[in-house]
């Protein structure tokens, strides 16, 4: 979907103080007046901290714990269809490794131009996908979670709509590395946007935020969605589109006043990872960077990812004991980010942040 004249667009205006090479902002700003909305929390990949991530019990789970939102991530079979996994590659949760019939398909890419070897969704048809079993990405670290090992099932991007509509909740689906599968033909944001269509989800009011780490896809969905969009940003690096196209837009340069201004064109939200909002002085959060301000000048949401109730996932001031997986106190870094006047929170944890959610707003 991106193409050559969006990418160049999308750089004029993340490193230049204007805004007149990108289109101009469809939607209504998300905060308005100096008015902030009600924090909403995210189930990250579902309830992952306590279901095998991306799956329709993590979903469900999630939606019980009171997320307002749950999250897929968005990749792309061999025909076309969108599944929710965090990465391509799914040996980490798939028992695809375990199969002799898929031995042949173990292979080295370069995605994002780092070199991966495993198995990868869009070497297998949906029909063949749906026979593996998910697993648990993390069982060191979240060892209850497989006892669901080999129970649970890929869903479609399709399945987790019908659940969102049925449970009614909003739905967050993030689309991993659309610069590598428009290179490879199966591009995410058509069928995207054609799921949002069939599922009566594309209009300004439906509750869906689209988001991306890159951007000039972003730019080209708030031409053709009414739907929101959500930049997602991270403490260091830049966007692959950028990367690839070698403009020099870094994260960094894009949470500059002028770059905060530049996304304000095409998105109504950041999501930044949470220590660009409570940056870390020895391993502690120290005060609030200007990142919520700015971004609320700017007319735009600010939600956090990720929180996780582990002490391995937390600053050392919301840790408790040693242990590097045991849990830590993540009501009180859910409320410390809430204090910090975020609009939102992406948590594995869903009933933690629901709580402390609850509690601040008295």
């Amino acid at each position: 979907m991106t193409t050559r004249k969006t990418v160049a667009a999308v750089a004029a205006a993340l490193t230049l103080s204007t805004l007149t090479c990108l289109p101009a902002q469809a939607a209504a700003p998300a905060v308005a007046d100096g008015e902030q909305a009600t924090p909403i929390v995210i189930g990250h990949r579902g309830a992952s901290g306590y279901r095998p991530e991306h799956t329709l019990a993590a979903y469900k789970l999630a939606i019980k714990q009171g997320a307002a939102y749950i999250e897929p991530d968005l990749v792309s079979t061999r025909d076309g269809v969108l599944v929710a996994r965090h990465e391509n590659e799914i040996s980490g949760t798939t028992d695809v490794a375990d199969r002799p019939e898929f031995a042949d398909r173990q292979t080295t890419k370069v995605i994002d131009g780092d070199p991966v070897t495993g198995w990868f969704t869009e070497d297998f048809t949906y029909a063949e996908l749906k026979t593996l079993n998910a697993k648990e990405r993390l069982p060191q670290v979240r060892p209850d979670n497989t006892a669901f090992d080999g129970e649970l099932k890929v869903p479609t991007f399709d399945q987790v709509l019908e659940l969102a509509r049925k449970r009614g909740v909003g739905v967050y689906p993030e689309t991993k590395h659309p610069t590598y599968f428009d290179s490879i033909g199966l591009s995410l944001e058509e069928p995207l946007v054609a799921a949002l269509q069939a599922h009566d989800l594309d209009d300004a009011e439906d509750e869906v935020i689209i988001q991306s780490f890159e951007v000039a896809n972003l730019v080209e969905l708030d031409q053709v969605v009414d739907v929101d969009i959500a930049q997602l940003v991270s403490s260091s690096g830049a966007p692959y589109d950028q990367v690839a196209a070698g403009t020099g837009v870094t994260y960094a340069s894009m949470l500059t006043p002028a770059g905060i201004e530049a996304i304000a064109a095409y998105a109504d939200g950041i999501g930044a990872n949470k220590d660009l909002v409570l940056p870390r002085t020895g391993g502690a959060t120290t005060t609030p960077s200007a990142l919520v301000d700015d971004a609320h000048a700017a007319g735009l949401v600010v939600h956090v990812w990720t929180l996780r109730r582990e002490n391995q996932f937390m600053a050392t001031n919301f840790r408790v004991g040693t242990d590097r997986n045991a849990p830590g106190d993540m009501y009180a870094e859910t409320q410390a980010f809430l204090d910090a006047g975020v609009d939102g929170v992406f948590s594995d944890n869903p009933d933690i942040a629901s709580a402390a959610l609850a509690d601040w707003l008295g």
